[in-house]
């Protein structure tokens, strides 16, 4: 019988102020791990703005929000603070985490293939469990749905 849970794949990246956050840093509560394409473009704005009208209702459940893409910790710092995120962004350049979740994947547009990150959002238990993988999920929906799973 299989019911135990898979243990979500730890990880150490730097935060918008440089600063290295770890997986592990969080046990005890529950995380929601989103990862998106890129910063300040009109999806990844979206999503992770629907991700901050939610954030009291995150804290309230007992969960951190965390965004991962491989932009620049620059780049997260700008996008954090133009938007006003009030929850972790990490910078993954070398697709450390990206791979360990399997969100770096073939995607095609406009006819052209090519490798990217596919919006993707985790649900994380106290344990560092993996409760719930969700992959291609969409901007405008994805924060609602994270936070009604809780």
């Amino acid at each position: 019988m299989e019911n135990e849970l898979k243990k979500a794949p730890d990880f150490t990246l730097k935060d918008a102020s440089g600063n290295e956050v770890s997986l592990s840093d969080f046990r005890g509560k529950k995380v929601v791990l989103y990862f998106y394409p890129r910063d300040n473009t009109p999806g990844c704005t979206r999503q992770a703005q629907a991700f901050a009208a939610l954030h009291d209702e995150f804290i309230k459940k007992g969960a951190v929000v965390i965004g991962v893409s491989k932009d620049s910790a620059a780049s997260h710092a700008k996008f954090a603070e133009k938007y006003a995120l009030p929850f972790i962004l990490l910078s993954d350049p070398e697709l450390e985490a990206i791979k360990a979740y399997g969100v770096w994947q073939e995607k095609k547009q406009y006819g052209k293939v090519s490798m990217g990150v596919v919006r993707s959002s985790f649900l994380i238990d106290e344990n560092g469990s993996l409760v719930g993988s969700y992959f291609k999920v969409k901007p405008d929906d994805n924060a609602e749905n994270m936070c009604s799973l809780l």
